[in-house]
């Protein structure tokens, strides 16, 4: 900007206020206003221009492009290529450049000028403002820089981001997405052109149905789904979308993001054939439990027929016979026999699917009937065995052979527990009483060593019998459990352990049906 300067300039308006109120307008307006003749010469600046430079036209401007000293140094060369520009073509001037204050700072300023024409089309004067943008420019340096960090952070995040128009058409995804799906220039056309390729072919159709039905709702999007990386190889994510709305609750667009979780899918497909490979493993076992069980029901009677019939043949062979021993013998033969024929029926039953019938039973007359069978297995074995039964024990409704071979496992396994114990103090208690109001508790206390590792005592296979098959507890267990009650044990405080079951009370009897 050049030329010598005229301290001000009043322009009379013909219809407008006169000059006087003119030029204080002009001064009153924080805005710097100026004029420039038509060779770009500043003949006039308003006073609040003459502030901020501190000082007249005459003493600020001197030689051609005097405001070069009030210009920045970096600023100077583009804004005078410009505004020559400008004086050449009669174009518009409009610049954003800095301005020496006169305390020595610089401020932004946006700098406008237009040119006045005379009647013959002429340039008569530049008329001009410039605006102080200096708080501006400091909120859009920090606009930019707030938008760098979040462009950086989006970058960053472990996720791969999106967005689409309320359409449904991508607009953006972040790096590491791009980076994923190998796009290397973001423009929209390239964007649309991959969306359409990535999805697995399985998944595409199912993708595509619930985006659309999600845009048309405004409902939260939510899938699994396989997505094509650049290396041609699919993997899984999980992808989620929320809409954006105004305040007028319209949506103005979508975000989203898919996060990888191809290695937990991998994790869970590999735990689901472990899980088949153990479903057919337990099958395997509970097979080889059923035998064992099979195996164990039929040995008892058996092993109860065997017994008997030695007994017998002691009591036949001794001089003179004892008939009525060996009677009695013969007929807990007889009853063994029909036992194991009992046994082999409900196995029968088991693989045909038949339910055994259950029939109500008294809880002492089956202790009393079971120490009874076992009477010379007792004797031999030197136990003393003392009751403690409940007077009028409430009926039970259960499969009285099945129970009754509950009692005869436990109380051998208590007679076998004191079979290093000195005769005097081999004892085994038997007890039955009421559990509450709805069930019968019968107990089995010995005097033996108790159980040395109680808390495996349920696992298959586990005994700690030299000829034991690890089956008894677990199979007593079963069938408790199967009547509908509960079976547990504990080593006693003193010596010995304590085993006990539940029977559930007959459903008539507890309603006062019965």
């Amino acid at each position: 900007m050049s030329g010598r300067l005229a301290q001000s300039i009043a322009i009379p308006s013909k219809s407008g206020p006169g000059p006087d109120l003119t030029a204080q307008l002009a001064d009153t307006i924080p805005d710097h206003l100026w004029s420039a003749a038509p060779d770009g010469r500043i003949i006039y600046i308003n006073r609040s221009m003459q502030e901020y430079f501190g000082g007249t036209l005459d003493e600020l401007a001197g030689g051609e492009f005097g405001w070069r000293p009030y210009n920045h140094q970096g600023d100077y060369e583009t804004v005078s290529t410009k505004w020559r520009q400008c004086l050449a073509t009669g174009a518009q001037f409009d610049s954003e450049h800095r301005l020496l204050r006169s305390d020595g700072q610089y401020r932004w300023f946006r700098v406008c000028a237009r040119a006045v024409r005379g009647e013959n089309g002429h340039i008569s004067a530049w008329h001009g403002q410039s605006s102080d943008i200096e708080g501006q420019k400091h909120a859009d340096l920090e606009l930019q820089s707030r938008t760098a960090e979040l462009s950086m952070l989006v970058d960053m995040v472990p996720s791969n981001l999106w967005r689409l128009t309320p359409e449904g058409i991508t607009t953006l995804v972040n790096k590491r997405m791009a980076d994923f799906l190998g796009l290397k220039v973001l423009d929209q056309s390239s964007l649309e052109t991959v969306m359409d390729t990535i999805f697995h072919p399985d998944d595409a159709a199912s993708v595509g149905s619930e985006l659309e039905r999600c845009l048309a709702t405004g409902d939260s999007f939510a899938m699994r789904y396989r997505l094509l990386r650049a290396d041609g190889m699919y993997r899984w994510m999980s992808g989620r979308a929320e809409p954006m709305r105004d305040p007028d609750g319209h949506i103005v667009q979508w975000f989203g993001l898919c996060h990888d979780i191809h290695d937990q899918v991998q994790a869970e497909e590999g735990l689901r054939r472990t899980a088949e490979k153990l479903a057919q493993a337990t099958q395997a076992a509970n097979l080889a439990e059923l035998s064992a069980s099979i195996a164990h029901e039929v040995n008892q009677p058996l092993a109860a027929i065997a017994a008997d019939a030695d007994s017998c043949s002691r009591w036949l062979c001794v001089d003179p016979p004892n008939l009525e021993r060996a009677k009695l013998a013969a007929d807990r033969i007889t009853t063994a026999a029909v036992s194991a024929g009992d046994v082999v029926r409900r196995i029968r039953a088991l693989f045909q699917h038949i339910s055994q019938p259950r029939t109500l039973e008294n809880a002492n007359v089956l202790v009393n009937e079971v120490c009874r069978l076992m009477t010379d297995e007792i004797v031999a074995s030197s136990v003393r065995i003392t009751t403690d039964l409940d007077p009028d024990p409430p009926p039970i409704a259960i499969d009285r052979v099945q129970v009754q071979q509950v009692l005869v496992n436990l109380i051998r396994n208590g007679i076998q527990a004191m079979g290093n114990m000195g005769e005097g103090g081999r004892s085994l208690h038997l007890r039955s009483s009421r559990d509450g109001s709805d069930a019968v508790r019968i107990e089995i206390r010995d005097a033996g060593t108790g159980f040395s590792d109680i808390d495996r005592v349920f696992e298959p296979f586990f005994t700690t019998k030299k000829n034991g098959m690890g089956m008894g507890l677990t199979i007593c267990r079963s069938i408790i459990e199967a009547h509908g009650g509960q079976f547990w044990m504990r080593n006693n405080e003193s010596n010995g352990a304590t085993v006990a079951f539940t029977l559930p009370i007959d459903p008539g009897r507890l309603h006062g049906t019965g």
